[in-house]
């Protein structure tokens, strides 16, 4: 098992889950959050929310049949919520937070910026789901957006570079 934390505020959309019986999927990442070692699932959630840090603790059930987990090995745990299929997917790094609301930067075919504004959906460490604003195939900026404005001129460095483009979601 791997006991956990997460913020209060994502503890909703969890109990909602487990409350209609839904079994949560569960990843053990390594401690850089890069390489998955486990999948299990969501065993229980605490009653209390911990008043000194805002969050509460989660317990996973990990089958570690391969024996890669050890006992008191740090790991980072990914909860599955839901699946969202058709969906926009770009590098967070693209989104940008404004007066204006959440947007990205689009290059549009004469290589001239358009500030778009964004819906943002569900959001992992490095990608989100964009609900509306962008389409697929639409090239967004990641690199040097603080130094745009409408109608900046950009120089794209390879839109068929990971992550470049906006695609669509599984």
């Amino acid at each position: 098992t791997a006991v956990f934390t997460i913020p209060e505020d994502a503890l909703p959309p969890i109990i909602k889950k487990l409350t209609a019986g839904e079994q949560l999927r569960a990843e053990a990442y390594d401690r850089a959050d890069q390489t998955q070692i486990a999948s299990g699932s969501l065993l229980t959630a605490d009653n209390q929310i911990d008043p000194s840090t805002g969050t509460v603790r989660l317990k996973a059930v990990f089958e570690n049949t391969d024996g890669v987990l050890f006992p008191n090995q740090f790991v980072n745990v990914h909860l599955l919520l839901d699946v969202k299929r058709g969906a926009v997917i770009v590098p967070v790094a693209a989104i940008q937070r404004g007066a204006r609301g959440t947007f990205v930067y689009v290059v549009k075919p004469d290589h001239t910026v358009e500030m778009r504004p964004v819906t943002v959906g569900p959001t992992g460490r490095t990608e989100a789901a964009i609900d509306s604003g962008v389409a697929a195939g639409e090239v967004v900026v990641l690199e040097g957006v603080d130094k745009l404005r409408e109608g900046s001129a950009v120089q794209v460095r390879g839109p068929e570079r990971e992550g470049a483009s906006p695609k669509p979601g599984a």
